[in-house]
């Protein structure tokens, strides 16, 4: 449940009751304020489409399950999003639509709280209730989940808090799994015909749900030109591909990676085509697996007539953990104009949007070092194995999984936010990191909450939504550690700076100084980095992971 903060729906024929002089001047007065092209009600907005109205939330304005696109069913399959066709009337905008296809799994952190459709393509909005004489900031969140799970409904998405705080706040669905990332011969010919992008149709949800913000926040009172994008895991690895292609450009102003990784490795680069391993021939694999013979535009037709359940068979996070389905092409492909690399890779080229940044991980992020004892492990690191053991087994009493988890989200996590902190501070943009490694109260004798901050933990408390996860066990340290880091984010959306007043200064990263904001049960803390030993043998590490794979494909290609 969240915060007892209440506000009751309006009743616009009652307001209408009291006199059309006062509805009128209400009416004009807000969109004045806002810049609002106002649909002649407070609780209405006129977007693409045609008129939306919200209600009142716990004394904010909500707006939910707003189409920003046409369904991506039948023949739009595997199709870019087209705007959304016109509709008469006023549209009512109360309830989240269906979040995006998948198979939800037990244990999700943030769980669903609609039914999973193709149909999906919703955004929502909330918004303060009060008018502003200027357009107001706005926060656009992208949820994570692998790429296979994850939507916009969970209650600790919930904007409520950020609206509280003059921001106005959007939240949106993108496609997944098989409807997310697709390529297929017949369907490359045809999007390329077209100048389209191909095969990945998630990106692509994404930056149509950025141009829809473009388009239609002001009549929600918030700033098209005062955007922060921010989001978590493959949300964090999404905001990374945001800020690295250019077709993307000019549509958020500052931008925030929660745990997104950043080097090459999480998800394997997959080309669109010219190998076995490459997203069409997982296409071509995909349809023989279903029966449908051919690469034509026949087997696409027949691809595209499968019922949605079937195409998504049993893929989500804990089959793809587990590397159950063969048929998947497996997370972002490679396609030169959407999705251009590593973000590491493309930033240290030259690329990418010069906006601020702040990006950080949590003190037991998620990652795996698969080896079979403590000394194969420590042995993949070569001339730094002993190294390695002093950083993560000076004792040498800790348990092989332990080391491993360790080790494995310094790889995927930890380290990549530094290396693309100093990678981007030192060609002169702002950049602030910071580690969550604050744990729960009802979490610290546990097993979970020994090892530290787990993967997605610091949600709740950037939301404020604290009370939506943890419940009743949810203790004062809790909701003071969510009011604290929130009030950060809300600065950095408002300012480009997160610089609360009455919270310490967090410093500009610089490689000099290696400096963090470290949030812990003692409150946030700005100190130097206290893993740098370890983070510089995991750097090392990724790099002669990254020379190595180099030097295959430069083989591959002689040859």
């Amino acid at each position: 449940m969240m915060k007892t903060r209440h506000g009751q729906a309006s009743n616009p024929r009652r307001l209408l009751a009291r006199g059309a002089i006062w509805a009128a001047a209400a009416a004009l007065s807000l969109a004045a304020a806002a810049g609002a092209r106002s649909a002649g009600h407070p609780l209405e907005a006129r977007v693409d489409g045609g008129l939306v109205r919200g209600t009142v939330e716990h004394g904010v304005i909500a707006f939910k399950g707003i189409p920003y696109a046409q369904p991506p069913v039948g023949s739009l399959r595997w199709m870019p999003p087209r705007r959304v066709k016109s509709w008469t009337g006023v549209r009512p905008a109360l309830h989240y639509g269906p979040d995006c296809m998948q198979v939800p799994f037990p244990g999700d952190a943030a769980p669903l709280r609609t039914t999973p459709a193709e149909n999906c393509l919703y955004a929502n909005v909330w918004r303060p209730r009060g008018a502003s004489a200027h357009g107001l900031p706005v926060m656009v969140w992208i949820y994570g989940g692998g790429f296979v799970n994850g939507g916009s409904s969970p209650a600790v998405y919930d904007g409520t808090e950020f609206a509280r705080d003059g921001v106005v706040l959007v939240s949106f669905n993108y496609r997944l799994g098989n409807f997310g990332f697709f390529a297929f011969p017949a369907l490359t010919r045809e999007l390329t015909r077209r100048g389209d992008p191909v095969g990945n149709y998630a990106f692509m949800d994404q930056i149509a749900a950025l141009k829809w913000v473009q388009r239609n926040i002001a009549a929600f009172g918030g700033d098209p030109h005062n955007v922060t994008l921010f989001g978590e895991s493959a949300g964090g690895i999404s905001v990374g591909t945001l800020l690295g292609t250019p077709l993307a450009a000019g549509l958020f102003e500052r931008a925030i990676i929660e745990s997104g990784g950043g080097r090459p490795g999480i998800f394997p680069p997959r080309l669109v085509s010219g190998s076995s391993s490459s997203a069409e021939a997982m296409g071509v694999k995909l349809a023989q697996h279903f029966g449908i013979v051919g690469e034509g535009a026949q087997a696409l037709a027949k691809l595209r007539e499968l019922p949605a359940a079937t195409l998504l068979g049993g893929l989500n996070m804990a089959t793809m953990m587990q590397g159950k389905d063969q048929t998947y092409v497996g997370g972002p492909i490679l396609d030169g104009k959407l999705n251009l690399g590593a973000p590491t890779q493309v930033f240290a080229r030259g690329g990418g949007a010069r906006v601020p940044v702040m990006i950080g991980t949590n003190s037991a992020d998620i990652g795996f070092l698969p080896a079979k004892s403590l000394a194969a492990l420590f042995a993949m690191y070569g001339p730094d194995a002993k190294a390695a053991k002093a950083v993560y087994d000076p004792s040498g009493q800790l348990p092989l999984q332990l080391v491993s988890f360790r080790a494995g989200g310094d790889l995927w996590m930890v380290e990549p936010a530094r290396a693309i902190s100093r990678i981007l501070s030192a060609r002169g943009q702002p950049v602030y990191e910071y580690r969550f490694s604050y744990v729960a109260s009802s979490l610290l004798d546990t097993q979970f909450g020994k090892v530290g901050a787990m993967h997605a933990s610091e949600i709740p408390y950037a939301f404020d939504t604290v009370r939506a996860h943890y419940g009743k066990e949810t203790s004062s340290a809790d909701e003071a550690m969510a009011g604290a880091m929130h009030k950060y984010w809300v600065a950095f959306a408002k300012t480009g700076k997160p610089d609360p007043a009455g919270l310490p200064a967090w410093p500009a990263y610089h490689e000099s100084a290696d400096e963090l904001l470290n949030f812990t049960e003692r409150g946030p803390k700005p100190e130097a980095d206290p893993w740098k030993k370890r983070l510089d043998v995991a750097e090392r590490f990724a790099e002669r992971q990254e020379a190595a794979r180099s030097q295959i494909k430069t083989a591959g290609t002689e040859h």
